[in-house]
């Protein structure tokens, strides 16, 4: 049977509505593959715990490094650090070029970075993520704290995430880690709250051991960041519309007479 003009527009229409999908959907999971932070905000004075989710984009290599980096120009009093299966970790600790006073709070000296290196056989796989989790505070009266983060790959890519958003509000490629400040009072610090006992790390070499006893046995790859949800969201109303456009499509298909079609 001979196919007529209008019924082959009508295919062609419909493999275009499918592949519009289906790019909708794939856009969205690139979209999210960043390293972020989580919570996207906390309070002023407050106590919060920060989760650096961090994807693996290389198809073909492994995730086996991760550096990020804490402001020096606006360091934490205390930070804490959780113990992940299978890796190594290491806080820096630095000695300020000039004392900070944030409040009632004068820091001489603070953690500015922290490092957890994969054990041997271990890695982010492709298509895979980890979260690695701080407790840092009390949190600078600032408007936004910036992480920027080093991603180091198996066959040896190093991926720095630490280009800030311009005026434009357009994302760059490689977008740093940020946390917006609220105001003291505002309202509940958002993530889970370190307690007020929890002293800054003081000594690097013995940091690895505290941290497990204080970290549990949770595992690193728990929770959800609004980057991931945003991109299911995305991915949900394309397949929706892509759906809608098809049905409607097959409708005028049917509706259309058959007579221009050779028996």
């Amino acid at each position: 049977m001979t196919i007529s003009p209008h019924r082959r527009r009508w295919r062609r229409l419909l493999t275009v509505l499918s592949l519009s999908s289906v790019a909708l959907v794939a856009g969205a999971g690139v979209a999210a593959a960043h390293v972020t932070v989580e919570p996207s905000d906390a309070a002023a004075g407050g106590y919060t715990t920060l989760t650096f989710r961090v994807p693996n984009e290389s198809p073909t290599a492994g995730t086996v490094g991760i550096t990020v980096a804490l402001p020096a120009d606006h360091p934490f009093a205390s930070v804490l650090v959780k113990a992940v299966p299978g890796w190594t970790v290491k806080p820096s600790r630095t000695t300020l070029p000039a004392p900070v006073t944030d409040g009632e709070v004068t820091i001489k000296e603070a953690v500015t970075s922290v490092t957890w290196t994969a054990d041997p056989g271990v890695e982010i796989k492709p298509g895979e993520f980890a979260e690695f989790e701080l407790s840092a505070g009390p949190v600078p009266a600032v408007d936004s704290l910036t992480f920027p983060t080093t991603q180091t790959y198996s066959d040896g890519k190093v991926v720095q995430w630490n280009e800030p958003t311009p005026a434009s509000g357009e994302e760059p490629e490689h977008p740093v880690p940020t946390l917006t400040v609220t105001a003291a009072g505002s309202g509940e610090v958002s993530g889970t709250s370190a307690s007020a006992s929890d002293a800054p790390l003081t000594n690097p070499s013995v940091s690895a051991a505290a941290v497990a006893n204080t970290a549990g046995s949770d595992s690193a790859a728990s929770g959800s960041s609004d980057g991931t949800n945003s991109a299911t969201i995305l991915a949900a109303i394309s397949l929706v519309i892509a759906a809608g456009s098809l049905v409607v499509a097959a409708a005028a298909l049917r509706r259309r007479p058959t007579g221009g079609a050779s028996r």
